[in-house]
């Protein structure tokens, strides 16, 4: 007789699956679409309220009024319309460009670099047009600041150039690290030119000595024509960058996979940094901390959505800028501090606070 068959061991019914608990979303996680917006239109808000305070506070309080009258009924012959059309209004015209110049200048090297800590400086953009004016005025001879803007601007490109084709030698092309090594050493060497220059040419140290401490006061309007369309234009090219940028983060090969032109968008950012950059320092020298500080706190709500990141920083940048000059002209009882004293008093503290928190914010 054939062997019974083994009776069939009864099935094991299956363990029943734990349910996953929700994860908690992180607290730097991108906020709804609408919520950044509305966080836009605040900011624009306060931007028009930081506008306001820059025309109206100074060694001599205007009111609201009469700021109003100044700039749609202007009359020459009220001496408090004089001040607001000759000296506010250019200065808070230039704390807002150079604000928002610096601020996306900032989000930009941080982004190409993949470094949260970058800024302006790293790629020897300013230190590139701060040699730049310094020859311009103590070998040739140049005072004001529309002779020297074009040397400030030729400066930063140069310095740019020079460092990504340092940073692009190799195999591997121009990496992140190799781009910062790069603009670090360079950024150096000029900067101990412009000292070299400073110390032999008393002209030079004369006017580098305010220049380089960094201010929006003591300009005119007609110096504005170059500032505006230069920093425009630099914005413009910022957003046009920010969507491939996104991609750049997750490095260059799955960027390139994704579709994005890494060459392309490393020439515009470049190209970008340098009218930013390079402008501001000509127009208001070497100012700190807005670059590397205002990134961080738009990210902190955004996330790292350069998108966002470049859109925030147009208004934050300003906003701050604005808040520091007016600091600036009324925390002494004679006299004033300059924006660029101002902003490295408040940003020092700022940035501490930020990067000692438990997340920062990321790229």
């Amino acid at each position: 007789m054939p062997a019974a068959e083994p009776a069939q061991a009864p099935a094991e019914s299956p363990e029943p699956t734990p349910e996953l608990e929700p994860t908690p979303a992180p607290e730097h996680a991108p906020r709804h679409t609408g919520l950044k917006v509305l966080g836009l239109c605040v900011a624009a808000g306060i931007l028009v309220c930081a506008v306001i305070a820059s025309l109206a506070v100074g060694n001599r309080a205007i009111d609201p009024a009469t700021v109003l009258a100044a700039i749609t009924a202007y009359d020459d012959a009220n001496p408090l319309h004089l001040m607001v059309q000759q000296l506010r209004l250019p200065r808070t015209i230039l704390a807002v460009f150079i604000g928002a110049a610096l601020a996306v200048c900032g989000a930009l090297i941080q982004a190409f670099t993949r470094n949260p800590l970058a800024d302006p400086g790293i790629l020897g953009v300013n230190a590139g047009a701060s040699f730049a004016v310094t020859f311009a005025v103590g070998v040739l001879g140049l005072t004001t600041p529309g002779s020297y803007v074009p040397f400030a601007l030729g400066g930063a490109f140069v310095l740019t150039v020079l460092v990504y084709a340092l940073g692009s030698f190799g195999s591997s092309g121009a990496t992140p690290m190799k781009l910062t090594l790069a603009g670090v050493a360079l950024g150096a060497a000029f900067t101990g030119f412009t000292t070299a220059i400073v110390l032999q040419n008393r002209n030079a140290l004369d006017v580098t000595r305010f220049w380089g401490v960094g201010s929006v006061g003591g300009r005119t309007m007609d110096q504005l024509v170059w500032v505006i369309p230069l920093i425009v234009g630099g914005l413009v090219i910022a957003m046009v960058c920010a969507r491939s940028l996104n991609a750049l983060a997750l490095g260059d090969d799955l960027a390139q996979s994704l579709g994005a032109r890494i060459r392309t968008t490393r020439i515009l950012v470049i190209i970008a940094v340098t009218l930013l950059a390079g402008t501001a320092v000509a127009a208001a020298g070497p100012i700190g901390f807005v670059g590397i500080m205002i990134p961080h706190m738009v990210r902190w709500f955004t996330g790292p959505d350069q998108r966002w990141v470049i859109s925030y920083s147009i208004l934050i940048g300003p906003i701050f800028l604005l808040l520091a000059d007016i600091l600036g002209r009324v925390v002494l009882p004679n006299g004033e501090l300059r924006v660029g004293i101002v902003t490295g008093l408040l940003g020092a503290p700022v940035l501490i606070a930020l990067v000692r928190r438990k997340q920062v914010s990321g790229l």
